[in-house]
């Protein structure tokens, strides 16, 4: 018993240092690439260290439901494959240990593992998400530094286009600048020598000095006093002119109660309410909708329901004509009747397509939370498969380090993904359910995790191409003799 025991704490040691280390690398890798998809975000908008860490801070748990399944699959493949590659889980079994008592410590491990990924999806990540959210709405709201680019227009200061040749020491030389701020028919083109640009002390306005040069002002909507006759423009010559300009430098954050009503920021209780009060709004209204399309009875009167007929039980309705009482009609009385039916389809159809309309948002609105409802629990369910694929996976393949492991989990992790995205668009898209979306790749990659543990607990050769092609040598042999068979029954 005693030297199990020191097996389980080996067995747990050697994984919990590998899991350890691949959850960092995996978020490291997943923060660059998300830092890379907001990079527009967050360069040259003057941001402080703090805000910037919170930013980090929010990405890095945001960043968990991707890194940890990962992790623990890089981790399971390293583990195993490093035992398999020293020999040591062949001595384990020569021992009389069997697979499944070699990774139980791991079993009831990566147990918690599921159960805290489970709470970390359920109360940590909406609140994670809220912020983070929230702070890159407010990061673009949020002007950026100033910085006039050399050769090329600059769009950054609202309602002004200005364009700079040559920059030297803070001084600007040959400026244009277009000031559209009081509309396009009140534009205005100053062009100056030189100038100098700088902030006010509260950094809301931006004070341009401008030295020799000239204004062109548009006036079509302006008159001199005492006269009817316009002037089309004013021109202006100058040696300094100061201009004060709107340009808010400072970083306002945006209240968090924007995200309330979204479902990254709701946990399951909140979802499940949500998802139940407006599943009732959408089942009202069709029913509504289902009453008006009843009140429409073919060749029938909407204001008299004594005047429809009503179809008995036990009718065939293959021995009837539909069209029978339209032909029996006088010429003139068949195309008005086909008129005012094709009239009745048509306000119909519209009445539908609006209906439709009205009801889009409310059926997406309860879409999106039955797709994040789900997403609570897949997390769990994803590292609990990972283990199970990456664990008999290493006892198989017996590689260790970071080679053909990273390969593997890489590939893995690949198929996983896009089967996984490709039910989360589905289900978005309203064709499958949310749980047939958002399942879909866990019950994809359940059989691989079973076969995978089968093949290893049996010590099965998983990568023998002489095995395969025996299978394949079999199979064409019985192919030849059902064919041989066919063919003499032909020839008797």
């Amino acid at each position: 018993m005693l030297r199990l025991k020191k097996i389980d704490i080996y067995i747990f040691k050697r994984f919990f240092t590998l899991f350890l280390m691949t959850f960092l690398i995996c978020i490291f890798i997943l923060l660059m690439q998300f830092l890379w998809k907001h990079f527009a975000e967050l360069v040259g908008k003057g941001i402080g260290i703090g805000v910037l860490g919170e930013f980090f801070v929010y990405a890095i748990f945001t960043l968990v439901p991707l890194a940890l399944p990962l992790a623990i699959l890089l981790a399971s493949l390293m583990t195993f494959g490093n035992l398999g590659e020293n020999f040591e889980l062949t001595a384990m079994k020569s021992a009389g240990i069997s697979l499944f008592r070699i990774i139980r410590p791991l079993i009831v491990f990566i147990a918690l593992v599921c159960v805290g990924a489970f709470y970390f999806s359920n109360y940590v990540l909406p609140i994670s998400q809220t912020k983070l959210w929230t702070l890159i709405l407010s990061l673009k709201q949020k002007s950026p530094e100033l910085d006039i680019p050399v050769g090329e227009f600059y769009s950054g200061i609202n309602g002004v286009n200005m364009y700079v040749r040559d920059k030297e020491d803070g001084l600007l030389k040959d400026l244009m600048i277009y000031d559209f701020s009081g509309g396009f028919e009140n534009a205005s083109v100053m062009v100056a020598d030189s100038g100098r640009i700088k902030f006010t002390e509260d950094k809301k306005y931006l004070l341009l000095t401008l030295y020799e040069g000239e204004n062109f002002e548009n006036l079509k909507k302006q008159r001199l006093l005492n006269t009817s006759s316009a002037i089309p423009y004013r021109r202006e010559t100058f040696a300094y002119k100061e201009i004060l300009l709107d340009f808010d430098s400072d970083f306002t954050r945006l209240d968090e109660s924007i995200l309330e009503d979204q479902h990254v920021s709701k946990n399951i209780a909140q979802l499940t309410q949500s998802i139940d009060s407006v599943s009732k709004i959408v089942d009202a209204r069709l029913k509504e909708q289902q009453a008006e399309i009843v009140k429409h009875r073919y060749l029938g009167r909407e204001s008299d329901p004594g005047r429809s007929l009503e179809m008995g039980e036990n009718i065939d309705l293959k021995k009837y004509n539909p069209d029978s009482l339209l032909l029996k009609m006088e010429l003139g009385d068949m195309e008005t009747a086909a008129s005012a039916a094709v009239q009745k389809a048509t306000d119909m159809k519209n009445q539908i397509d609006y209906n439709k309309l009205m009801l889009g948002d409310p059926q997406k609105y309860v879409s999106r939370h039955e797709i994040e409802w789900h997403r609570k629990f897949t997390l769990s369910f994803a590292c609990l498969i990972f283990f199970f694929i990456g664990a008999p996976l290493g006892a198989i393949i017996r590689k260790g380090g970071l080679g053909a492991p990273v390969v593997i989990s890489v590939i893995m992790f690949i198929i996983y993904y896009i089967i996984d995205t490709t039910g989360y668009k589905m289900s978005r898209e309203g064709i499958w359910t949310a749980f047939e979306g958002m399942w879909l790749s866990s019950f994809v990659l359940l059989p691989i995790g079973i076969f995978l543990t089968y093949k290893s607990a049996v010590d099965a050769t998983l990568f023998n191409p002489e095995q395969y092609l025996k299978i394949v040598t079999d199979l064409k042999q019985k192919y030849n003799q059902v064919v041989r068979k066919r063919v003499g029954k032909k020839a008797n």
